[in-house]
């Protein structure tokens, strides 16, 4: 696909997103705001939607038009400028859906990351043969190139939590998706001692929620919380069977946090969860 035929990343959806918000801030619709800006409705528009380049400069500009005086915001927002960010997921742009994409993308770009997970182990805390043992489960089935792409592609994720400067991840995990046995005896063994040897690492925490908790105060479904530079341009992503949501409105965003602040006061702590997944790994 040329450059110019492209659709805009997450990352600049979410920048115009937050530039329009600004500006319904300041009670100035698209039409004022071009006018002010010395363009059109329609370019405020394009940039609003994330279809149109925009420079620190114009967001600097737009900011002041706005009556924004949020310095954390504005360098953050500033900091999302520069053009299509052709990070390595680009690669399977064509070949994995776009919500694929998206989310690889603002791990990429996470301060932090959050997640809790009731029946599958987090993406980023899975092996290799575990992955793969899932997406041959997929109903309708993958053919072995597309298992592939996807084990391939979720391995790659994990660079974010390797290398000089990994970004921090809190894992907070149901007993129930340790014991789901995916792959096999051998695959599982295999598994859970790749998550013992993850949660030793200083900037992850794996807590689980052990049977018997008695709470579990969220729907199921997969939450991963990205950090932004600042908590306003945090995002939450929700995996469910048929599609990935992302939500970033301020109101949800609270919701979720307060959710995962739930969920950590029922996990165990590190400690005593590594001894519950040894137990575990010793009765496969």
């Amino acid at each position: 696909m040329p450059p110019s035929k492209l659709p805009p990343t997450i990352r600049q959806r979410r920048l115009g997103a937050e530039l329009r918000r600004l500006r319904e801030h300041a009670e100035l619709s698209a039409t004022q705001a071009g006018q002010l800006h010395g363009t059109t409705q329609s370019r405020i528009s394009n940039i609003e939607s994330g279809g149109y380049p925009v420079s620190a400069e114009r967001v600097r500009t737009l900011a002041r038009l706005y009556e924004c005086t949020d310095k954390a915001l504005i360098d953050a927002l500033t900091g999302m400028t520069g053009g299509r960010t052709r990070g390595w997921w680009e690669e399977y742009r064509g070949i994995l859906s776009a919500d694929g994409l998206d989310l690889a993308e603002l791990e990429h770009h996470a301060q932090s990351i959050r997640i809790a997970s009731a029946i599958h182990l987090p993406g980023l805390l899975q092996t290799a043969e575990h992955a793969r043992a899932l997406f041959r489960d997929v109903v309708p089935p993958y053919d072995p190139p597309e298992v592939e792409h996807q084990v391939s592609f979720r391995i790659k994720r994990q660079s974010v939590i390797y290398g000089k400067h990994p970004t921090p991840l809190s894992a907070i995990i149901h007993e129930a998706a340790l014991r789901m046995g995916f792959g096999g005896p051998k695959v599982a063994r295999a598994q859970l001692e790749h998550l013992l040897t993850m949660s030793e690492r200083e900037h992850i925490s794996v807590r689980l929620i052990p049977f018997g908790s008695g709470s579990y105060p969220s729907s199921g479904s997969g939450i991963i919380y990205v950090s932004g530079e600042v908590p306003l341009l945090d995002t939450v992503q929700l995996d469910t069977d048929t599609r990935s949501e992302f939500v970033d409105a301020q109101p949800q965003l609270i919701r979720y946090r307060a959710v995962l602040d739930r969920l950590e006061e029922s996990a165990l702590e590190p400690a005593p969860s590594r001894d519950l997944i040894h137990n575990i790994q010793r009765n496969i």
